[in-house]
């Protein structure tokens, strides 16, 4: 028998390792699953966290998936920092995929390319992504709606729009009718940083936002006003540090990085427009802000864990003749393990606690 006992102040070594057991409850779960379905647990495991670190190409299409969750998990790690609750970044990033795709077809048929052409798309995609965000954030701001509902609803007014655009306006005339638009010429690509792999430049600005956002966060004046602002709001209106500052600084980033990584995929490993611009990116990397402890550092280990967790799901389906839900489950038991794990924060394990 056990009981749960409060800990007089919250453990920070716990804080710390939560995280990691997470990972391992998941791990241990996964394989439970596996015998459950009559499936070898090592084999099961195995195509979820050794075949993506096999091989060169197994690493460049890990950093393929890693580009997109670590954009998005950055900007989100700013805006829960700033208790501001965005749920939405899979909208923004929809909506940055349609502005840098749109984009991109507009220069490719006005014979643009290269460098100059590609940072255009860039800009564009964050543009469209912060004007998305920007949406939630005035609702926020001018009639104090609920942030969690108003950018979860966007995302499906995004997807509709998305769907809307490559079956009619922006559909390839010579794609036999599939809802999809051209393909973009070479030019307008994001150049490939490992020759005959996908992986491209995409990862590397994923890093420096991840760099960006913890000299942002642990070096600045703003990022300190933001952090104070979400965890002790009247503390920081006496100290005269504005909540609507906060407010919109968190959400326009968070709205700029998803949208980034929304036209990073087009100009990357799609090369097109499509409805299925994203496998849900932007909800998955909520999971990965919240296992990297909301810090920029963290959410690039975090990315990497979740990233597999994608790559394993698709070699499962084809090797292991597994449903294509797969990647969601485990994505699933790795929050409710964090859930769980993150108890042992401010609670800790008392044995005997049953014993006469």
């Amino acid at each position: 028998m056990f009981s749960l006992e409060q800990r007089p102040t919250p453990s920070k070594l716990m804080g710390i390792l939560s995280p990691l057991l997470a990972v391992l409850l998941t791990v241990l779960c996964g394989a439970v699953m596996f015998v459950a379905l009559g499936k070898d647990p090592l084999a099961g495991l195995a195509v979820f966290f050794v075949e993506p670190v096999r091989d060169l190409q197994g690493l460049s299409e890990l950093g393929v998936k890693v580009a997109p969750l670590l954009m998005i998990a950055v900007g989100l790690a700013i805006c829960f920092r700033a208790n501001v609750y965005n749920i939405g970044a899979e909208g923004q990033l929809v909506l940055g995929a349609i502005t840098g795709g749109a984009a991109g077809l507009w220069l490719d048929e006005a014979g643009m390319g290269g460098a100059s052409a590609i940072t255009l798309m860039l800009m564009a995609g964050m543009a469209g992504g912060m004007a998305w965000a920007a949406i939630t954030a005035f609702l926020r701001d001018r009639f104090n709606a609920n942030e969690i509902l108003v950018s979860l609803m966007l995302v499906y007014i995004a997807q509709l729009l998305l769907s809307y655009l490559v079956h009619g306006p922006l559909m390839d005339p010579e794609g036999f009718n599939f809802p999809q638009s051209k393909m973009l010429s070479d030019g307008l690509l994001l150049p490939v940083l490992l020759p005959e792999t996908r992986l491209h430049l995409g990862l590397v600005l994923a890093l420096a936002a991840a760099a960006a956002g913890w000299l942002y966060l642990s070096r600045s004046i703003s990022g300190f006003r933001l952090q104070v602002g979400g965890m002790a709001p009247m503390a920081a209106r006496y100290a005269g540090f504005s909540s609507r500052g906060a407010l919109w600084t968190s959400m326009l980033v968070c709205g700029a990085l998803a949208g980034l990584a929304g036209v990073a995929e087009v100009a990357g490993p799609l090369g097109q427009l499509t409805p299925s611009v994203s496998p849900g990116y932007g909800f998955a990397a909520i999971i990965v802000a919240f296992v990297g402890r909301l810090h920029p550092v963290g959410v690039v280990f975090a990315s990497v864990i979740m990233a597999m967790f994608y790559i394993g799901g698709e070699l499962a389906q084809s090797r292991l003749g597994m449903p294509s839900a797969i990647t969601g489950v485990f994505q699933g038991i790795l929050l409710f393990a964090l859930l769980a794990c993150d108890v042992l924060i401010h609670y800790k394990l008392r044995f005997g606690a049953g014993r006469k």
